[in-house]
This record gives C-alpha cells, sequence and structure tokens, in this order.
C-alpha cells in the first residue's frame, strides 16, 4: 500500500504570496534607504518624498505579510 502525502493547496499558495511580499517589502527597504539617505546627506528635497512613498507602500505591505501570515498559522 502506497501512502500519499495530502498536499494543501491553499497554504502552498499563501506561501507564494508571503515570498512575494518579503522580496516586495525588501525592495522598499532599500527604495527607502536610499532616497532617505539622499534626502538626509545631500538635501535633495524630491528624494524625501520617494523616501516616504516608499515608507507607504512598506507599511502596506508589511500589513499584508502580516495577515497572510496569520492565515498560514492557522
Amino acid at each position: 500500500m502506497r501512502i500519499v502525502k495530502k498536499i494543501d493547496i491553499s497554504n502552498c499558495i499563501i506561501i507564494n504570496i508571503m515570498k512575494e511580499l518579503v522580496d516586495l517589502i525588501n525592495a522598499n527597504i532599500e527604495l527607502f534607504k536610499a532616497n532617505a539617505e539622499a534626502q538626509v546627506v545631500k538635501g535633495n528635497k524630491a528624494a524625501g518624498a520617494r523616501a516616504r512613498k516608499a515608507a507607504l507602500e512598506l507599511m502596506k505591505a508589511l500589513k499584508e505579510f502580516r495577515k497572510e501570515s496569520v492565515k498560514a498559522a492557522k
């Protein structure tokens, strides 16, 4: 008799979403760091606006990651 492991498709989808969110979070962190440094060190006002936008996108991605993480834990 062969035992077949049951794969939970919804959990696989959630994990893929979480991986994509981690990539998005890392990209937004790098974008924020670069633009925040340009604002602080070089006084670039446009970079400040880009840094604030990246911070907002980062917050959204972190909230979404938290939501998906809770789903995966259930």
